[in-house]
């Protein structure tokens, strides 16, 4: 039997309480390899506005011609398509308001990363100019309100939301997250408990640095309003049970137990049941383990593996860790964000040192410059340091951490270089968001036109 059939048949075993931890641990042997996810706005070219789902030029006809012209299998919920995954492994899919994710295949290295992620970006910006938009990466669509984009009409989508909404004061930024908000995100191997608990704490002690250092989403509705990260801002106001710090991660010991535990004894949002997506109710995983589903079923390993898709944290753990703190980047400059955690992440020295660094930092600490980081940018505290220069320092161990990559064969030479639009915002303390609002003031002139024409992909060809 094969490793997916084997997973197929257990997806279909009730859950043993005492099994639920192997969803943290990999198998052995795995290598550290690296992802990458890239969302972006599709835009129209003259408005900046974001396209519907529906229509000729919608986001449904980017992918069915996707399809036609390029091969691979569609991706549907229900009758509606979402993604389409494509031969070579790659996944480009919907997020709740249309926004374009691309996934790549693990790749095992930077150079190999970037450049697959740049050919098929570019390739697909083609085909998006054939319908008169564009495709803008970045922290947030700038152009749209919550009341003039378009929902991708899945079930899950509208269950989703009915539970947010329920959630009062606490819920109000998912609207915004789940349809203006995008990012660039890497996701990285561990291959030990011991290496994961290593890992973890590292990237989960960073996450406040790394996201005031890539702040870029200042604009909302084509205004400025002083936020620099409305997507930072607005991930505070989206169940603060489930997203910020994963708790574990910084307490000792860190274990795929401890883990475990603590998803335990968060409410699931959303289950596949058998008439589809529904509300999963009120009660913790755990007590749907104990007792079962209101419907009297009980839960399945596939139903464990979702609600750990529920957890929004700025490090989501599964068999890979995948972060998630910061605002996607500039076209040019999204190579800085897998570069730096993978610096940060994959030498063991520079890991070390970073933790040395940070471990001081109280969770009350890191929560506080979460909360400050939207406004404050740069100059956010991190205790009573300021994040600029922990920043510095960790910039400087994660090119550290490249250099030793491709002195010992594991990644190619041009790898390091891709840090340096970091220590650029370092130098001139202008973040992305501070650029991209002085150039809205000025060179853009408050033309939707002119800020697409200077931060869209630049189409193949």
């Amino acid at each position: 039997m094969s490793a997916q059939d084997m997973e197929n048949v257990r997806a279909r075993i009730p859950l043993r309480m005492s099994d639920l931890h192997e969803a943290f641990l990999t198998p052995h042997g795995t290598r550290e390899r690296i992802g990458l996810e890239v969302e972006a706005g599709v835009l129209g070219e003259a408005t900046g506005l974001a396209a519907p789902y529906a229509g000729p030029h919608g986001m449904a006809a980017l992918l069915h011609q996707v399809l036609g012209e390029w091969g691979g299998a569609p991706q549907w919920a229900g009758d509606v398509l979402t993604g389409v995954h494509l031969p070579d492994g790659t996944k480009l899919t919907l997020e709740h308001g249309g926004q374009l994710e691309y996934s790549s295949p693990p790749a095992d290295d930077l150079v190999t990363l970037v450049t697959a992620m740049q050919g098929t970006m570019e390739a697909l910006a083609a085909v998006a100019q054939r319908h008169g938009l564009a495709i803008v990466p970045g922290g947030n669509l700038p152009f749209n309100r919550v009341d003039t984009a378009t929902w991708v009409p899945t079930v899950r989508g509208g269950v989703m939301r009915t539970y947010f909404a329920g959630l009062g004061p606490q819920g109000q930024g998912a609207p915004h997250i789940m349809k203006l908000s995008t990012s660039t995100q890497t996701t990285l191997d561990h291959v030990s408990e011991e290496d994961l608990a290593s890992k973890l704490r590292v990237q989960v002690a960073a996450s406040p640095v790394v996201a005031a250092l890539l702040v870029n989403s200042p604009l909302y509705a084509g205004r400025l309003d002083g936020v620099l990260s409305h997507r930072c801002r607005d991930w505070l106001r989206m169940d603060p049970r489930r997203c910020g710090s994963p708790r574990p991660a910084l307490r000792a010991p860190l274990t795929a137990e401890a883990l475990t535990d603590w998803a335990l004894g968060m409410p699931m949002i959303y289950r596949h049941g058998p008439g589809g997506y529904c509300l999963a109710g009120a009660r913790t995983f755990a007590d749907h383990v104990r007792h079962g589903f209101d419907d009297g079923t009980a839960p399945h390993w596939e139903d464990w593996l979702s609600h750990l898709d529920q957890i929004y944290t700025t490090v989501r753990v599964r068999r890979t860790l995948e972060t998630r703190a910061p605002d996607g980047p500039p076209y040019p400059h999204i190579p800085a964000v897998p570069a730096l955690w993978t610096g940060l992440t994959y030498h063991a020295p520079s890991r070390a040192a970073a933790w040395e660094l940070l471990r001081h930092y109280t969770p009350q600490e890191s929560d506080a410059a979460q909360r400050a980081l939207p406004t404050d940018g740069l100059a956010t505290l991190l205790g009573k340091d300021s994040v600029r220069d922990v920043a510095r320092h960790l910039l400087g161990l994660a090119r550290a951490g490249l250099q030793a990559r491709v002195h010992a064969g594991l990644e190619q030479s041009g790898a390091v270089a891709f840090l340096d639009p970091l220590d650029e915002i370092l130098d001139t303390n202008e973040t992305f968001a501070e650029q991209t609002a002085r150039r809205w003031r000025t060179t853009h002139r408050g033309d939707p036109s002119r800020y697409v024409r200077t931060h869209r992909i630049p189409p193949a060809g």
